[in-house]
């Protein structure tokens, strides 16, 4: 296996295991005000809409 700087399924496998120890440890409650400033701070860009159709 080729020796990588950054390898971002590492990145996000740590990611993901940081974030469900967090939210283990808070209540309903917490976790509506964790996401409500999560979105409010909205660090992420929009989805960007697909240019492609479904052909169902």
């Amino acid at each position: 296996m080729k020796n990588k700087k950054f390898d971002s399924v590492r990145m996000m496998r740590d990611a993901r295991d940081k974030l469900s120890s967090d939210l283990l440890s808070m209540t309903p409650s917490e976790w509506q005000a964790y996401v409500k400033s999560a979105l409010a701070e909205k660090k992420t860009r929009p989805a960007r809409k697909s240019s492609r159709t479904s052909a169902h």
